[in-house]
């Protein structure tokens, strides 16, 4: 490394997607800084935090929420400004988001990356599936996913799919007992049932253990067999890389040349600071990265810095079943229903997938019942009964990008920093609506395959804190953000590591996506340096 420069790479960001790429670069000598807004917290303090927290489906609680770096549940961090309130469950500390996802780890299959080509909406990838394909690979390595290589994860009941070079790192857990009892009844009917992959060790992995089944991996793995980020910012500092922590990143400086020259952080001590380096890679999350981008005045020649924001919102529904299926047994979730991933009806209307739920359910079940003034011993057996046949149904829909589903910085409201939070307008759209019926037609169908009694059928639009689309990728610089390398079109040394750049939602859970895009970019930083 020239002494002209502070590091080779500086990563804004230390989630799974940062720092994978940091740890790709320090394995190869690379000197790479990464900033990180929170602070480096033990996972026993987390636990700790949890069971000590009177919040307990609250999953962002037992997490910092400091005056310089909110997390997304705090009401003043988000300002909503649409029809919907998005709130996803950000966290800012090492490790990320991931500290408290369900680690579903899907991939992509080749027909969601060409909805445009296809389907005629939405977008296409700029790139191939068989492009990604090896980079998926290292990225179910590196975060240890165990899953099955024989089913057809389109969902169609076909041969194994999609296209593999290599298997997972793991097999599959067993199947919990709610998940044989739900696909003995309702797959008869010719629902498919597809296994999830994880990043959930089934055997000892890295530097993780097995599953031990503490169904507690929202808000936190008490004993790490569930991947989180803070994994590869340990491998990343072991390999040499140098981790920052307190700094946020509220500058991209800009040289003559068009290149990103320098960033600049602040902390909640009072230093500002200026960092030089070769290459910067923002991981700041799909709300975040984009404000980074906004308020440096980097980056959007396009004016698509922020705008075509995805999530994949969701509807659910809950029933009691009419035999004991046990929820809350192994892991929160394991897989779900997924005939409607993929076909000629996406010209129409949005792709739906339906997971099941695998959380213990005592609490929801018990304030039902207090609620209908069910107390004392009525209370106890009711709580026994229902709660064993529980069964909880979420569903996701694929969503369009749109240019007015946007994040923006705030104009009135700034943190103890004085940086700007976020303005989010967010409406769920025309595509998504007109697959509500079919989801609504499968959920009545679930009941009555189970001799259900229905609790719940029409939630309203959820949250699914599924990011894409903010820094959208494309093949024209005239409308996307980066291009299929995740290199910014305006700043040939700016990458940006994160789901943000997904230019097609599909309805599976990106990250598993974003770490591998993001293992891409750093390999080709590498080459490059």
């Amino acid at each position: 490394m020239s002494k002209e420069f502070d590091a080779d790479v500086i990563v804004i960001g230390s989630g799974a997607l940062g720092s994978n790429a940091a740890y790709t670069l320090a394995k190869k000598g690379k000197s790479v800084i990464i900033l990180e807004a929170g602070e480096k917290i033990p996972r026993w303090k987390i636990v700790e935090n949890f069971r000590n927290s009177s919040k307990k489906e609250n999953y962002n609680s037992p997490y910092p929420n400091e005056p310089w770096a909110h997390h997304s549940y705090d009401e003043e961090y988000i300002e909503n400004t649409g029809s919907f309130d998005l709130r996803p469950g950000m966290l800012k500390l090492v490790g990320g988001t991931t500290w408290h996802w369900a680690a579903a780890a899907w991939r992509y299959i080749p027909n969601d990356m060409k909805l445009k080509t296809l389907y005629g909406v939405g977008r296409d990838w700029p790139m191939e599936y068989s492009e990604l394909e090896p980079y998926y690979l290292k990225a179910e390595l590196n975060l240890g996913v165990c899953g099955s290589d024989t089913e057809d994860q389109s969902g169609q009941g076909g041969d194994a799919w999609p296209p593999r070079s290599g298997k997972y790192p793991m097999e599959p857990e067993g199947e919990t007992y709610l998940f044989q009892r739900l696909k003995d009844r309702i797959g008869s009917a010719g629902f498919n049932f597809i296994h999830e992959p994880n990043a959930r060790a089934t055997r000892a992995y890295d530097t993780r253990p097995a599953c031990s089944g503490n169904n507690n991996c929202m808000p936190v793995c008490p004993i790490g067999a569930m991947y989180s980020g803070n994994v590869h910012a340990q491998h990343a500092e072991d390999e040499g890389a140098k981790l920052i922590t307190d700094a946020t990143a509220y500058k991209l400086e800009k040289g003559a040349n068009g290149d990103i020259v320098a960033v600049h952080y602040r902390s909640s001590k009072g230093d500002d600071v200026r960092l030089t380096a070769k290459y910067f890679i923002v991981a700041a999350h799909g709300l975040e990265t984009p404000k980074l981008l906004l308020i440096s005045d980097v980056a959007n020649s396009s004016d698509q810095v922020g705008r075509n924001l995805m999530d994949h919102t969701g509807m659910g529904l809950t029933f009691l079943a009419d035999e004991e299926v046990w929820m809350g047994r192994g892991a929160v979730q394991q897989g779900g229903i997924f005939n409607r991933r993929d076909g000629d009806f996406r010209r129409d209307y949005a792709a739906v997938k339906h997971a099941v739920s695998n959380g213990v359910p005592n609490m929801k079940v018990a304030r039902r019942l207090i609620d209908q003034g069910v107390f004392g011993k009525q209370l106890d057996e009711r709580l026994r009964d229902e709660a064993s046949r529980w069964v909880e149904i979420s569903t996701v829909f694929e969503m369009l990008p749109h240019q007015s589903n946007r994040v923006e910085a705030s104009t009135t409201r700034t943190d103890a920093l004085g940086i700007p939070m976020l303005k989010v307008h967010y409406d769920v759209d025309d595509y998504v609506k007109a697959a509500k019926p079919y989801a609504s037609a499968d959920f009545a169908r679930f009941v009555e395959l189970m001799g259900g009694t229905v609790i719940e059928d029409d939630t309203g639009w959820q949250n699914r804190d599924h990011l894409m689309g903010t820094v959208i990728m494309g093949d024209d610089p005239t409308d996307s953000v980066v291009n299929h390398e995740c290199r910014t079109w305006d700043h040939k040394n700016l990458f940006l590591a994160t789901t943000g750049v997904i230019p097609a939602s599909g309805v599976i859970n990106p990250t598993l996506t974003g770490v591998a895009l993001s293992i891409r970019a750093a390999e080709i930083i590498d080459r490059e340096i």
